[in-house]
């Protein structure tokens, strides 16, 4: 099992326009590790690739990992910077397999009305197999979405668990359900010292780490608050776009 963190961003990505901050003058250098595409994670075993989400930079980050084929899109809720590349498939694949909560998977599935996707509607809680794994979606808050998930993958030994965008309050149900990861990726859009909405900050995320015991963390969906990723690094576990883990 192989983890590729593909965009490691927030939603306006970095360089953000118009802006000459720190982070983003530097992201702007060639192989820059500051410079962030939007969300998405690649999850691929010798069976096939599975996408978390489908980032508004799906074909630069798809052709950049060399993917030619996707198996399953599981989607962890209907906000733009998490969905908005679905439409990158139009003319290169058809009938898409695509799982979700059903609240998420009909709302861009209706979007992108024009595309054939195979709907497969799941509950939280509730383990489903693809390519050789076993994925699960557990319930964060992220507000004003009603149902936004987590994700757990495991291959019957590593347990690899997803915040997904949320907010630090995650409902007990799901940190019991999410206890002893080898890997917590974790929504850290900013710093510690700047306080934030429906996010965690980098104090939250590693609250949550500690809370459900994780064996390592790194953080994603990152914004521009943070310093170039060359200085950074040393004091948050920050990941950056191409960044791979292997079980």
């Amino acid at each position: 099992m192989k983890i590729t963190l593909l965009g490691t961003g927030d939603a306006p990505g970095t360089p953000t326009i118009n802006c000459s901050c720190p982070a983003c003058t530097d992201a702007k250098n060639p192989g820059s590790k500051s410079r962030r595409t939007r969300f998405s994670i690649l999850v691929s075993t010798d069976l096939g690739n599975v996408l978390i989400d489908t980032s508004p930079d799906m074909r630069e980050q798809l052709l950049r990992s060399n993917v030619s084929r996707v198996d399953a899109v599981v989607w962890t809720h209907g906000h733009y910077d998490h969905y908005g590349g679905f439409a990158e498939f139009y003319r290169v694949q058809s009938n898409v397999p695509v799982y979700g909560i059903q609240e998420t998977v009909d709302y861009i599935t209706n979007i992108y009305f024009f595309l054939t996707a195979s709907k497969n509607y799941v509950k939280f809680y509730e383990p489903f197999s693809l390519i050789g794994l076993e994925f699960s979606l557990f319930e964060v808050k992220h507000f004003p979405e009603k149902h936004p998930a987590g994700i757990v993958i495991s291959d019957g030994k590593h347990k690899i668990v997803i915040s997904g965008d949320c907010e630090v309050d995650i409902p007990q149900e799901s940190l019991d359900y999410i206890q002893n990861p080898d890997l917590f990726i974790a929504d850290a859009i900013v710093p510690e010292f700047m306080d934030v909405k429906k996010h965690m900050n980098s104090d939250h995320a590693f609250e949550t780490a500690k809370k459900i015991g994780a064996k390592n963390t790194v953080f994603t969906h990152l914004s521009h608050y943070y310093k170039p990723y060359d200085i950074d690094c040393k004091n948050y576990p920050l990941a950056y776009d191409g960044m791979s883990f292997e079980f």
